[in-house]
């Protein structure tokens, strides 16, 4: 509104002043004399002006009239777009000038002008390919979603511009959350750029999150072809993703191609903790403890882990206390430093009740790093060398109020899950769970369970109750997990 009385006042000045000079310039009296082959003509200043802009007027006409001719000339020379070109070309600067606006107006955060500019473009260009995807990103930007699929839809039907067309579908449906179909444009924006970035990494997490795990593990492949993913990172995810391959055809009718696909997975990334375990359990079910143990041996060497621990305890199920002690060896002998291997040598020596060599063991684990765990085995400890009630309690009393200690948590949104994914359920993030400590803000409230948990058949630990420490716990503990 402000704009257009401004407009209109600037416009009533510009009358004024011309009716204000044209008045001066017929009342000075001057006159100008002008000597043309033995004629003199006498000019008034209103008059000179006069047939200045005629002159003026008359010149730039000679010029049309030049440039058609020599386009004519142009034409009847065999180029037959010449005459339509020359009187397109005013429409072709218009529709220009109006392109680089909507651009301009996009940036600047204009989408309602930009389209508008836009949709001008586009009629007076008659260049698709230049004008649509301009109409796409304002109409989307305006809110106009309609308006900008159909615009998607158009770039669609040049083969220069489909690749464009998918991509602006791909991200509409991804914002609309229909993954199912943005799976499928993914793949084919995949199909037309390969070697596209930002392609490969939609792709890729829509595949995880689909469980599509050998598709995943072709885009992984294209991504180490196209030089975007380092080779050790390939390595580690390709692991990830056979793993969970493998997870997901363990059947009765496909078993076999299960366990390859577990220890395929191993062998990539040795060191990831759920394919070592999973692995390790494979060959025991062919009976092969040989290899087995090397499995578990080498993933504890990169990384100890109670995963690894209640795999290695499966390899033989009815050893009594102390058999496990020995063979354990395997493994304690290994990143003795560890805090894992200490509260791990602890929990086997409490179960042959050997409590002053488990205090031994746990060291100052419980000082210098107290968390449920850790604490739960020393009350096992104290109540086996015959503490009184209180001092147990105590120390019940402290785990329960420690914090629980290393955790699947998320790298990108610090989510804790209690058992490894390869995809996080929070964020969506790929490869992104690792097995440290969460920060205090995402630690779960500390409970009365998983106050010692001692070797057992699966990875989940034992549940036990503050008033179910009794002297006998442990032996009673170790024969639940055995």
């Amino acid at each position: 509104m402000l704009w257009s009385l401004t407009k209109v006042v600037l416009f009533v000045l510009a009358i004024a002043a011309l009716a204000f000079g044209a008045s001066f310039l017929s009342e000075t009296g001057a006159a100008m004399r002008v000597m043309v082959a033995g004629w003199e003509f006498t000019i008034g200043p209103l008059q000179a002006v006069m047939l200045g802009l005629l002159l003026f007027a008359v010149v730039w006409l000679a010029l049309k009239v030049i440039g058609f001719l020599a386009a004519t000339f142009r034409f009847l020379n065999g180029d037959e777009t010449a005459i339509s070109r020359y009187f397109d070309r005013n429409r072709e600067r218009k529709g220009y000038k109006a392109l680089s606006e909507g651009m301009m107006a996009l940036a600047s955060g204009e989408p309602r002008l930009a389209l508008t500019r836009a949709q001008t473009a586009e009629k007076l260009l008659g260049k698709p390919e230049l004008t649509t995807l301009l109409v796409a990103q304002a109409a989307e930007a305006s809110g106009d979603h309609s308006r900008a699929t159909e615009a998607y839809k158009t770039l669609l039907q040049d083969d220069a511009t489909r690749f464009v067309g998918v991509r602006g579908l791909l991200q509409q449906k991804l914002a609309e959350g229909d993954r199912e179909l943005a799976l499928k444009l993914a793949e084919k924006a995949f199909e037309l750029r390969p070697r596209h970035t930002e392609t490969q990494d939609v792709l890729l997490r829509l595949q995880s999150g689909a469980g599509d795990w050998s598709g995943a593990r072709t885009t992984l492949g294209a991504k180490l072809k196209a030089g975007t993913l380092p080779k050790d990172v390939y390595r580690r995810r390709d692991a990830v993703l056979a793993l969970q391959q493998a997870r997901t055809v363990i059947d009765d009718d496909a078993s076999i191609e299960a366990r390859e696909a577990a220890i395929e997975a191993n062998k990539l990334s040795p060191d990831l903790i759920p394919a070592a375990a999973m692995a390790a359990r494979s060959y025991i079910s062919k009976g092969d403890k040989k290899n087995a143990t090397r499995v578990l041996k080498k993933a504890w060497e990169a990384m100890p882990h109670p995963d690894l621990a209640a795999a290695f305890a499966e390899i033989e199920p009815e050893e009594s206390p102390k058999e496990r002690l020995i063979r354990f060896k395997t493994l304690t002998n290994l990143r003795s430093d560890s805090d894992e291997t200490k509260m791990l040598q602890a929990e086997l020596l409490v179960a042959t009740e050997d409590f002053p060599d488990a205090r031994r063991a746990l060291g100052d684990v419980t000082t210098r790093h107290p968390t449920q765990r850790a604490l739960a085995v020393l009350a096992a400890i104290a109540r086996g060398e015959g503490a009184e009630d209180a001092a147990v309690r105590a120390i019940v009393a402290q785990a329960i109020a420690a914090p629980r200690g290393p955790q699947w948590c998320c790298e990108k949104c610090q989510t804790v899950r209690a058992s490894w994914h390869p995809v996080c359920e929070n964020c969506g993030s790929f490869d992104s769970l690792s097995w440290r400590e969460p920060p205090a803000s995402s630690e779960t409230p500390p409970g009365l369970a998983e106050l010692l948990p001692l070797l057992q058949s699966r990875a989940a630990p034992v549940a036990l109750p503050v008033e179910d420490i009794e002297p006998e716990a442990p032996d009673e503990i170790l024969r639940r997990a055995n």
